[in-house]
């Protein structure tokens, strides 16, 4: 499958953004999905997963109550909507795909065999 992230853009704290992920290919619905993020200078982290049929999701502390996945299997489209936004999420946020049994949230990064090019957010304070 192939990923491609868009949605990115330069928005004040407090703003919201949401991000998409679309893919190509048939087989959206066999997959969970990821969202991840890497900051400048630091490693990739997780921020959210959700299972193929949606109905389990999980997310990093940092973003819990203030950032929703989603998916529309019908569009072969994930979504990320991110509320409140804060400087520390600024960062390159990387969409994936994972390899294993779809009916999990996978929140490690070992699990994703399928990468998007990312779309860059910008905070501002």
């Amino acid at each position: 499958v192939q990923l491609q992230a868009s949605g990115g853009g330069l928005v004040q704290a407090g703003g919201s953004l949401r991000l998409s992920c679309a893919a190509s290919g048939r087989t959206f619905s066999r997959h969970a999905m990821g969202w991840f993020r890497q900051a400048p200078g630091k490693e990739r982290e997780f921020v959210a997963a959700i299972n193929w049929i949606g109905i389990s999701t999980a997310y990093a502390d940092s973003v819990k109550g203030r950032f929703t996945i989603s998916r529309d299997n019908a569009k072969n489209t994930m979504y990320l909507q991110m509320n409140s936004l804060k400087p520390e999420d600024t960062a390159i946020y990387y969409c994936a795909a994972a390899g294993g049994s779809n009916w999990y949230a996978y929140q490690g990064l070992k699990e994703y065999d399928y990468w998007g090019q990312g779309t860059l957010v910008t905070v501002s304070s």
